[in-house]
């Protein structure tokens, strides 16, 4: 199965966030969604968690 990342450096953020997020694709989504909700002060829902699994990318494998 392919690892999934979620990089908050791909978002403006007024903290500058730099967390990344790696790992099978629903403990992405769990994570990052928690992220979001209590450091970026998201609301939990299900159209914010369709947000952050259309935002996944693949990890590119380590040599």
């Amino acid at each position: 199965m392919t690892r999934k990342i979620a990089d908050c450096r791909k978002y403006p953020s007024v903290s500058n966030c730099s967390l990344t997020i790696s790992g099978e694709e629903d403990e992405v989504v769990r994570a990052a969604t928690e992220h979001a909700v209590s450091v970026h002060e998201h609301t939990d829902s299900p159209e914010l968690r369709e947000q952050v699994r259309a935002s996944l990318e693949d990890e590119k494998a380590s040599v």
